[in-house]
């Protein structure tokens, strides 16, 4: 969705507050949760940010549609913060080694104001709602009581990052 024309709409409409348009649901939006540890063992909880829209991505290291993907929401991430916005990565890798390799790359090649919480999905204590992961990169957007507006499977699209940042309010 063009912003241009969806703010326009806005303004036109007196104002009212409207969902953007790939957000939009048939019946109850599923809410999410996710806990576990970054490769630091600092805690990490979906519940900390309750308040928050939260970008949940699913990714492996060795995936390059989702080292793409991973870049430009690191951008997104950087630009939005400071807003009511959150980023968390969820690694699907197999083997710990691969986790922890990339986390070692992630920390060596990236200022700390660039990185977002990343968690291993295969460790012993991680849990979350978000079901089998079919395909990398999948992408999650939860609107501020996290509940679910979009499930994406595969790259993001045009569409998604602007209703991603009108989703900021």
């Amino acid at each position: 969705m063009n912003r241009r024309r969806f703010l326009s709409t806005l303004a036109a409409g007196a104002g009212a507050l409207a969902v953007p348009a790939a957000y939009a649901q048939s019946g109850p939006a599923q809410m999410h949760a996710l806990a576990g540890f970054d490769h630091s063992g600092k805690p990490v909880n979906l519940q900390t940010y309750a308040g928050k829209v939260c970008l949940v991505t699913f990714f492996t290291a060795g995936c390059a549609s989702c080292s793409a993907d991973l870049k430009l929401m690191r951008e997104f991430h950087v630009a939005n913060k400071a807003r009511n916005f959150v980023m968390i990565g969820v690694s699907l890798d197999a083997k710990h080694e691969d986790f922890k390799e990339y986390m070692r790359i992630v920390d060596l090649s990236l200022a700390p104001d660039q990185r977002f919480p990343i968690v291993w999905r295969e460790a012993p204590n991680h849990q979350d709602t978000f079901g089998t992961i079919v395909k990398k990169p999948t992408h999650f957007v939860l609107d501020k009581t996290h509940k679910q507006l979009l499930k994406r499977e595969g790259l993001f699209q045009p569409n998604d990052w602007d209703d991603l940042w009108l989703s900021l309010g």
